[in-house]
C-alpha cells in the first residue's frame, strides 16, 4: 500500500435516502455500531489518505458533523444540485484544486469497503495508471455500468446500463463505482467531462475513456461482489450488517475467541476481543467495548461502552452500560446492570443487582437485589464501596455514601450514611411478632366471605 504519496478522498454523501423512508440521512444510518459514511472514513484513513473532502447535500449539517467526529479536519462541500457523480466530485473543485498524487472518489453508502481495497486503488495510480476502477464480477449485472475491455485486457470504457448494446449488457464484470485518479490530472479530466448521454447527467465514468483519449492507461482493481455492496433502502442496510458481523466474528476467532454459536453474536466496528475470551450465544455487543484476554461473557448479555478485566466473567442476562469498567476476575452476573461504574478485581455483583456512578473495591461481595441510587430527579451522585466489604442481599445504597473497607452492610438496609471500615450497618423496621394472629384473621375474613361481603 503506498504510503509516501498524498492523497485526497472525496466521500459522496449527499444522498437523502428517500428508499430509506427516514428522516436522517442515509449517510448516518449504521453498519456494525458505526455510521456508513464512518466506516468508509475508517478504512480510507487506514489506507493512508491524508485529506478528506465531503460531499453533502443542503442543510445537511449532521453529515459534516458526523464527518469531522470522524475526520476533524475534513472539507465540507455542498452539491447544490443533482447533476451526476462527475458534477457531485466538482463539488470539491477547490480541494482538487491544492493537488494530490492520488485522488479517491468513494461513497458513503458503500460501508463495507476495505483499507486493502483502496490501498491496491492506490497502487495501481502508483504504477503508472491515469484511473484506477473497482469493479467486481456480478451474479446478476442488471443496472450495473459494465467494464468493457480490450482483447488485451486493458479497460477502454464503462459503460451505463441505459447507454449500453445488448453485447455489452452481456458483460457481467460491473463498475462498483469507487474510482482513482492521477491527482495531477484530475481536474483536467473531471472538468472534461460532459452530459451528452441518456440522462443528461455528467458521468464520473467518463474519466476512462477521455484517459485512453490522451493516451493514459486505465486499469481495473478487482474486489468481491459484497465489499461493493450499496446502501439505499433498509433491505440493503440489513445485508450490509450481515457480511460486516460475518467479518467480525470471523476476526474475532481467528484472533484467539470462541464463539459457541457465532451467528447468534453481534459485534462493533471497534469491538477489541483478546485471546481465550468465550462469547456465548445471543450476545450483542455495542460500541466502544474492549474485553480481555480470557474473559468469559455468558448468553443473553448486552454489553456497550465497557471494559471487562482479564479473567472476568459476564452474565447470563447482564447488562453493562456507558462507563462499566470491570478488573481482572470481575464477576457480574445474572440480571444485573452495571452502568458509569468501577469494579475492582475478584469483586462479585452476583444477582438482580443494579449499580451506577459507583466504585466497588477489591473481594466486595455485592448481595442479591442491591441497588445503588444514584439519582435524585437533578443529579446523579456516587457510591464508593471498599475492599472486602460486604452488602447483604435487598439493599439500598442512597448515594453520596461510602461503605468503608471490611465493612458489612445488613439484608435489606438502607443506607443514607457512611459506614466505617470494619462496621456492622444495619437499617430497617424492627421486625414484630404477635402470636395467633394468622389464626384470628383467617376465622374473620372466612366469615366474611361466607356472608357475600
Amino acid at each position: 500500500m503506498p504510503t509516501k504519496r498524498s492523497a485526497l478522498a472525496i466521500v459522496l454523501a449527499a444522498g437523502e435516502g428517500t428508499r430509506m423512508k427516514s428522516d436522517r440521512p442515509k449517510a448516518l444510518h449504521e453498519v456494525a455500531g458505526r455510521s456508513m459514511l464512518a466506516n468508509v472514513l475508517s478504512s480510507a484513513v487506514a489506507a493512508g489518505v491524508g485529506r478528506v473532502a465531503v460531499i453533502v447535500g443542503p442543510d445537511c449539517d449532521r453529515v459534516g458533523a458526523e464527518a469531522r467526529r470522524c475526520v476533524p479536519d475534513a472539507q465540507m462541500f455542498v452539491q447544490s444540485e443533482r447533476r451526476g457523480t462527475a458534477h457531485a466530485v466538482l463539488a470539491a473543485r477547490g480541494a482538487i484544486a491544492e493537488g494530490c498524487d492520488d485522488l479517491l472518489v468513494l461513497f458513503a453508502d458503500t460501508p463495507l469497503l476495505t483499507a486493502p481495497t483502496i490501498g491496491a486503488m492506490r497502487a495501481a495510480i502508483a504504477e503508472g495508471a491515469e484511473v484506477a476502477v473497482l469493479g467486481f464480477e456480478a451474479y446478476n449485472p442488471f443496472g450495473y455500468g459494465r467494464l468493457l475491455r480490450d482483447p488485451s485486457g486493458r479497460l477502454v470504457a464503462i459503460r451505463e446500463e441505459k447507454d449500453a448494446s445488448d453485447e455489452e449488457r452481456a458483460v457481467t464484470l460491473c463498475n462498483g463505482g469507487l474510482m482513482a485518479i492521477d491527482g495531477a490530472h484530475a481536474l483536467h479530466l473531471l472538468e472534461k467531462i460532459d452530459n451528452k448521454n441518456a440522462k443528461g447527467e455528467f458521468y464520473l465514468t467518463d474519466v476512462v475513456e477521455l484517459a485512453r483519449a490522451d493516451g493514459r492507461e486505465a486499469k481495473v482493481v478487482i474486489a468481491d461482489e459484497r465489499e461493493v455492496l450499496g446502501v439505499n433502502d433498509r433491505i440493503q442496510l440489513a445485508q450490509a450488517e450481515a457480511v460486516a458481523q460475518a467479518r467480525l466474528r470471523r476476526a474475532a476467532m481467528a484472533g484467539g475467541a470462541t464463539m459457541i454459536a457465532p451467528e447468534t453474536v453481534f459485534l462493533s466496528a471497534d469491538t477489541l476481543i483478546g485471546r481465550d475470551v468465550t462469547i456465548e450465544p445471543h450476545v450483542v455487543i455495542g460500541p466502544g467495548v474492549t474485553i480481555a484476554d480470557g474473559a468469559v461473557i455468558h448468553s443473553f448479555s448486552h454489553l456497550e461502552g465497557a471494559s471487562v478485566g482479564k479473567g472476568a466473567t459476564i452474565g447470563p442476562f447482564a447488562r453493562l452500560r456507558p462507563g462499566a469498567a470491570l478488573a481482572a476476575r470481575a464477576k457480574v452476573g445474572n440480571f444485573v446492570e452495571i452502568k458509569n461504574a468501577t469494579v475492582a478485581q475478584d469483586a462479585k455483583v452476583n444477582h438482580l443487582s443494579y449499580i451506577g456512578d459507583a466504585d466497588i473495591g477489591e473481594h466486595a461481595n455485592i448481595g442479591a437485589g442491591t441497588i445503588t441510587c444514584n439519582y435524585d430527579g437533578f443529579l446523579k451522585y456516587r457510591t464508593t464501596i471498599g475492599d472486602h466489604a460486604f452488602i447483604g442481599s435487598n439493599s439500598s445504597l442512597v448515594a453520596p455514601v461510602t461503605i468503608g473497607q471490611g465493612a458489612y452492610v445488613g439484608s435489606g438496609s438502607v443506607i443514607t450514611k457512611d459506614v466505617a471500615p470494619d462496621s456492622l450497618a444495619v437499617a430497617r423496621g424492627r421486625q414484630m411478632e404477635k402470636a395467633g394472629w394468622a389464626v384470628s384473621f383467617r376465622a374473620t375474613q372466612t366469615a366474611k366471605k361466607a356472608k357475600g361481603e
